[in-house]
């Protein structure tokens, strides 16, 4: 019962932290900072080089955070609906690219395959204090999950504390 109760404050207080808080780090219509980080695999990857000629939605998330873990499936579904569709001033389509702010490359790998996070851009820097991950204050992180869509020219088109709530403005630029 008590770790019951403990979960469910911590789930309390992390439902009313995102509800309080505002990314001000990031604003509408700036080029977003590039990130360069490792795949899985060690593959080095830059969202600057994913990004262009195509949509992004840059999603922060971990495989120990619980919000995280239940939004996957929205975003999964998401990117099987918009991947392959046509989308305007973009040759290259739509994409999702995946920062983890996980420690162990076990857990994060098998989060990946649990979740069916299919598509090929996952990076992180494994930062062993999570939260000191190079790319939290450069994107003003402060809680996962969030979630930016970003136009094929790098710019941000819309921020989203989750990012299945960036379907209604991906939908805007389908062909």
């Amino acid at each position: 019962m008590k770790k019951i109760l403990t979960t469910l404050a911590l789930a309390f207080t992390i439902v009313s932290a995102n509800a309080q808080y505002e990314n001000t780090t990031i604003q509408i219509g700036q080029k977003a900072p590039d990130l360069a980080y490792q795949s899985p695999d060690g593959k080095a990857m830059k969202l600057s080089e994913i990004n262009k000629g195509r949509y992004v939605l840059l999603d922060f998330w971990a495989s120990w955070c619980g919000p995280c873990r239940a939004s996957n499936p929205g975003l999964v579904k998401m990117y099987k609906e918009y991947a392959s569709k046509k989308f305007k001033d973009a040759k290259n389509g739509f994409t999702v690219v995946s920062f983890s702010l996980d420690m162990q490359k076990e857990r994060w790998k098998a989060a990946i395959e649990k979740d069916g996070l299919l598509w090929p851009y996952h990076m992180s820097d494994l930062n062993p204090t999570q939260w000191q991950s190079a790319a939290c204050p450069v994107y003003g992180i402060q809680y996962i999950p969030q979630a930016f869509l970003l136009d094929p020219n790098g710019k941000v088109l819309g921020k989203y504390m989750r990012a299945e709530e960036a379907e209604s403005d991906i939908k805007k630029y389908v062909q």
